[in-house]
């Protein structure tokens, strides 16, 4: 017996007439659905970086205002008397604006020409911080009567000016800024 031969030719494997392409659409289909994903994980990292940017800019400002009111609050600490301030704002030092007109916070032209910028240095910020102080009003206070010898003699007043003190704190960028207020009252002996 004869040992046998096989061909190589005549085995091949009948291939179909038509091939659908399945494999090759679903790939297709993941590899789109894949990269949908990235580019939305991408987008919202991104988003996420500006989001926490703006944050640090609007807290650097938050911190470079309290450190102005801070300093303006000393300032008004140390008056002894409201003759300094006027309606054009020497050093940063106003009367109070007439009710109805523009109060002097809001005005831009009075931050330029009188805004006192804050002694205490802030690193990081794209301006220093300024504040202005407002003399509001002077109030006398009687209620210390009673620690007199005679309640009802009278004399035991004491005067009260009142400020309002604001500041303003930029950011490491320009576009963030923080506007701080207290009011603060000086015992006047």
């Amino acid at each position: 017996m004869a040992p046998k031969r096989f061909s190589t030719v005549n085995q091949r494997r009948a291939l179909p007439a038509r091939q659908s392409g399945v494999a090759l659409f679903i790939s297709l289909v993941l590899l789109l659905v894949l990269t949908i994903i990235g580019v939305s994980s991408v987008q919202t990292t991104s988003l996420e970086v500006r989001m926490t940017r703006n944050e640090h800019d609007t807290m650097l400002a938050f911190q470079a205002a309290e450190s102005a009111l801070g300093d303006g609050e000393a300032i008004a600490q140390g008056l002894s008397s409201p003759a300094s301030f006027s309606e054009g704002g020497a050093n940063g030092r106003y009367i109070i604006a007439p009710m109805g007109q523009q109060e002097h916070f809001r005005n831009e032209a009075a931050w330029a020409a009188n805004g006192q910028q804050a002694p205490t240095f802030v690193d990081g910020v794209a301006e220093q911080p300024q504040y202005i102080i407002e003399h509001i009003a002077s109030v006398t206070i009687d209620m210390q009567a009673h620690q007199l010898d005679d309640p009802y003699a009278g004399g035991a007043d004491d005067r009260v000016d009142v400020y309002r003190i604001t500041a303003r704190g930029v950011g490491g960028t320009a576009q963030s800024r923080v506007t701080l207020q207290s009011i603060y009252g000086q015992p006047v002996d």
